[in-house]
């Protein structure tokens, strides 16, 4: 061979090579060996000054990358299925989603949004499943709480997580079963605590603020995402405010009789029309969610179906309910379901279970920002219970349940790709 030929092979060869490693896709339909950790690294690539590409409805929305050998080299070392594919088969992907007929669309992410989870600092006996999938995805965030929120510190942040909260005051109604308990009684004393610090008389009155300011936070343009009770109780706070709906057992004295007649559900986000569990021992906040006695359903039939939306006029929406499987299991919390009856019109619910007449997540606009409520706990866990140790997600890295936080988490970073012209 001659120099001239050989020299000619070796730039064909490298050009080819650099055609065909110009784009990677992250697949997250069932060839994915890992869906929770391929969040991650997106938003690693976004935290590297980068861009991606989240293809709506391909694929279980996959995502696309340019092609850099870090980005390769993260890939392997989290255990992430992905594929090298030139320009050309990048495009076709592209012209393929474009087309009129395909429910599917793509969106640009770019700067990766800064995380806060609202948390007490007292050591609580149950896991989060948010902050269980943030950690096993990699994904940084901070945690904070009611200081942090009554000294305006929330606009630092993009997107909110509460999750098994009581906003009303009462503690978690658990005071029957934990009035004993350690770590009951030091939640009791922070919140007091807390209370007293900004001028409050009782926790209820503090909690009602902390609401406020969350909703202030999403009207400026913020992103909220609560689970469990911190969705029915949220709501409630902010439609009791001024009203007292505790009992002497909570804040040493008696609660107001008119209570219900009294509520403000102009002040609400998702839930209208509700009424309050005044009993103290009773567990449930209100009739906003389903109950475990009139759900009727066992963990055996227990499932709930995610709605498809139109990827090309509704991207919310359908960015928040990319997934591999669209029958998910059902799992329980103080907060499981919500009853369709209490929901307000303009709310747009995600997934229900139809036979029980209940949905499992909602979402919805404030102002300029969005909030979305999921029912229940834990994702992989039925019935998770107090001092039950957390959640391996090392054993559920595909888990679709999970994957519905992560769509939250990455929803703040999407732009609508501009069509060219």
């Amino acid at each position: 061979m001659t120099r001239s030929s050989f020299f000619f092979s070796l730039f064909a060869i490298l050009t080819t090579h650099l055609a065909v490693a110009s784009h990677i896709l992250v697949p997250m339909d069932e060839a994915q060996k890992n869906h929770l950790k391929a969040y991650g690294v997106t938003y690693w690539v976004l935290a590297q000054q980068g861009e991606a590409e989240w293809l709506l409805n391909y694929r279980g929305g996959s995502f696309m990358f340019k092609h850099a050998q870090a980005l390769e080299n993260e890939l392997v070392v989290r255990g992430i299925s992905y594929e090298v594919v030139s320009d050309a088969q990048a495009a076709q992907i592209k012209e393929q989603i474009a087309e009129p007929e395909a429910n599917m669309d793509v969106m640009e992410l770019h700067v990766p949004p800064k995380i806060a989870v609202y948390s007490p600092k007292s050591k609580q006996p149950w896991d989060d499943a948010v902050t269980l999938a943030l950690t096993y995805a990699e994904i940084p965030y901070t945690i904070l709480f009611d200081d942090e929120v009554m000294e305006n510190q929330l606009p630092r942040y993009d997107w909110l997580h509460l999750h098994h909260e009581d906003f009303t005051g009462q503690f978690g109604k658990m005071i029957r079963h934990f009035k004993g308990a350690a770590w009951y009684q030091a939640q009791v004393q922070e919140a007091q605590e807390i209370a007293r610090k900004h001028g409050f008389a009782k926790v209820s009155q503090l909690k009602a603020a902390v609401a406020a300011r969350i909703r202030d936070f999403c009207a400026g343009g913020g992103f909220m995402f609560a689970m469990c009770s911190a969705t029915d109780t949220y709501d409630i706070a902010l439609a009791a405010s001024g009203v007292d709906i505790c009992e002497a057992a909570y804040d040493g004295d008696g609660l107001d009789p008119a209570a219900n007649r009294k509520l403000d559900f102009s002040q609400t986000l998702a839930f209208h029309n509700f009424t309050i569990e005044l009993d103290p021992y009773n567990l449930e906040y209100s009739d906003i969610d389903n109950r475990a006695s009139e759900r009727q359903v066992s963990e055996r039939n227990d499932f709930f179906k995610l709605f498809q939306f139109s990827a090309k006029w509704d991207p919310i929406p359908t960015m928040l309910t990319q997934n591999h499987q669209f029958n998910l299991k059902g799992f329980m919390g103080q907060t499981t379901a919500f009853k369709k009856r209490v929901l307000k019109p303009q709310v747009i619910i995600l997934a229900e279970n139809k036979g029980a007449q209940e949905a499992r997540y909602l979402h919805g606009v404030c102002g300029r920002g969005f909030w979305t409520f999921y029912g229940g706990h834990d994702p992989e866990d039925y019935e998770h219970r107090l001092d039950e140790p957390p959640t391996d997600l090392n054993l559920h890295p595909n888990s679709p349940g999970y994957r519905l936080i992560l769509n939250n988490i990455l929803f703040p970073a999407a732009k609508k790709k501009k069509q060219k012209t």
